[in-house]
């Protein structure tokens, strides 16, 4: 009775009463400290120059200013999980900071995306794109390592001899300007849109090899139209009269929500901004172009110190009523949330309190997931209604393409199913071939539609088709020859 009633008087009147109660009461007031292993030694779990004692600490840096090329050499703690509103200078400055930095920034841009790829223009003659207007990019272009001849004779080494000898062609590819980061978009966006140019960095690949603009869209309930846009690009100008009549009002309500445009965490109408103008934001739309992409990308926000987010390119939102797993290293599981957390304030809500909430309610998002819900994949002529390639429309370089998928380059393992994904996370341990950080499991992705949507993997750094399979044959050691690598990429044009 006297614990009982102690303990009243300590909730009732503050925790300064605490010190004059006997400890055994006093211990269960108190929070515990935690258990902490005395001597702790920590063993390296076999990452080897992949763990954090083996890597080069993040330099401290402030936004806008420049980051190395190579973040996959560093690692640490961030001194802050939180975004200051604040710019580190005046506007002006700002500004006149970026007006200086940007052309050589973007003078070492190009010097280095040249030193990664050799950018020849080469194209699959009469193989397009959906659209049917943008021939497909021929590769690989990923340049070799000074000493080695050909890709065949790059597999031949092992792991452990590409990373002693640093030859690995496919490091990951970081942010041009990691300090601030954000969407850049390309440059066949921007001139439509000049209202997203930053002044601080534009985006890296030629237009060239990036998706067609504007995409195709499809429609799972109206696969009589085809491209239900017919060579539009969708806006809030004009979504009511391309879809009146086409979608129920409840999706019209969704593509709405999907076009209109909110401030972020630079794109917005506060000094804290990448834009001259103030600038209304952007919207689901703007990356993803008629629910596809137009090949803008950012940073994931699913991390911190900032400067260890990856890079992630914007995927397509074709299909996605057949994937379980949304984004690349979060695990998001539904469309509507997803459409309720994206990218927009960097994984910062209080930066959405300082500039602008972007705070959908749960009926709005539903929505917004319930147009995602009918963006389709592109048409697939040569593929039956099992997934499987129709003989009598297929090349025999495609049909070989398709027995070494579900073969001997292991492919099926992880892209199966009528989207080609498992809808799983698998983590590549690429760190295998190079001295840097981990990235851990990425989502995989799906394969249908998938000429569509270079530059490949999550953070763009195969610029093609091609280079994706060079990439895998190299990671997963499998060995296949020039002609057997040729078949597959034809055939991943079929999809």
């Amino acid at each position: 009775m006297k614990k009982v009633y102690l303990l009243a008087i300590v909730l009732g009147s503050g925790i300064l009463l605490a010190s004059n109660l006997p400890d055994d009461i006093r211990l269960h007031l108190l929070q515990s400290p935690g258990a902490v292993v005395e001597d702790f030694q920590e063993p390296d779990y076999g990452l080897g120059s992949g763990h954090i004692d083996s890597l080069i600490a993040f330099p401290d840096v402030k936004k806008g200013e420049r980051t190395p090329f190579d973040l996959w050499r560093y690692g640490g703690q961030g001194q802050t999980s939180f975004m200051d509103p604040n710019l580190p200078m005046s506007w002006e400055e700002w500004v006149a900071f970026h007006n200086n930095q940007k052309p050589v920034l973007m003078a070492d841009v190009r010097e280095y995306m040249s030193s990664r790829y050799d950018f020849n223009w080469a194209v699959y003659e009469g193989q397009y794109m959906s659209g049917g207007r943008k021939l497909i990019r021929r590769g690989p272009i990923s340049r070799l390592p000074k000493g080695v001849k050909s890709f065949e004779e790059l597999a031949k080494l092992s792991p452990e001899q590409i990373k002693a000898r640093d030859i690995f062609p496919f490091k990951p590819l970081a942010h041009p300007l990691a300090s601030t980061a954000h969407m850049v978009f390309p440059n066949v966006w921007n001139v439509v849109h000049p209202e997203h140019v930053r002044i601080d960095v534009d985006h890296d690949y030629p237009d060239e090899y990036l998706p067609e603009f504007p995409p195709p869209l499809f429609l799972t309930t109206h696969k009589e139209f085809g491209d239900v846009t017919k060579g539009k690009e969708v806006t809030l100008s004009n979504y009511y009269e391309i879809f009146n009549g086409l979608l129920t009002p409840e999706q019209m309500e969704g593509l709405k929500e999907l076009l209109r445009p909110t401030a972020t965490t630079w794109f917005n109408q506060t000094p804290h901004r990448v834009t001259i103008a103030p600038s209304a934001g952007v919207s689901c739309f703007s990356c993803h172009v008629n629910g596809h992409t137009n090949g803008a990308f950012e940073l994931g926000p699913d991390s911190r110190p900032t400067l260890a987010r990856l890079r992630v390119g914007t995927p397509s939102m074709r299909g996605n009523f057949n994937l379980m797993q949304l984004s690349s290293k979060r695990s998001i599981r539904s469309m509507d949330h997803f459409a309720e957390i994206e990218e927009y304030f960097d994984g910062d809500p209080g930066m959405m309190q300082h500039i602008g909430p972007r705070g959908h309610q749960k009926s709005v998002s539903n929505r917004m997931g319930d147009f995602n819900a009918i963006i389709d994949f592109p048409p697939a002529p040569k593929l039956g209604p099992m997934g499987k390639l129709i003989p009598s429309k297929a090349t025999q370089q495609e049909l070989l393409g398709e027995q070494l998928f579900w073969g001997k380059a292991k492919c099926g393992t992880c892209h199966s199913g009528p989207a080609f994904v498992d809808d799983y996370m698998h983590d590549l341990q690429v760190e295998r071939f190079y001295v840097g950080r981990p990235e851990g499991p990425i989502k995989t992705f799906p394969l249908r539609g998938i000429k569509d949507s270079p530059p490949y993997l999550h953070d763009d750094r195969l610029p093609t088709l091609d280079d994706a399979v060079e990439f895998f044959n190299l990671v997963l050691e499998l060995g296949l020859a020039k002609d057997e690598k040729e078949a597959i990429t034809a055939y991943l044009m079929c999809l």
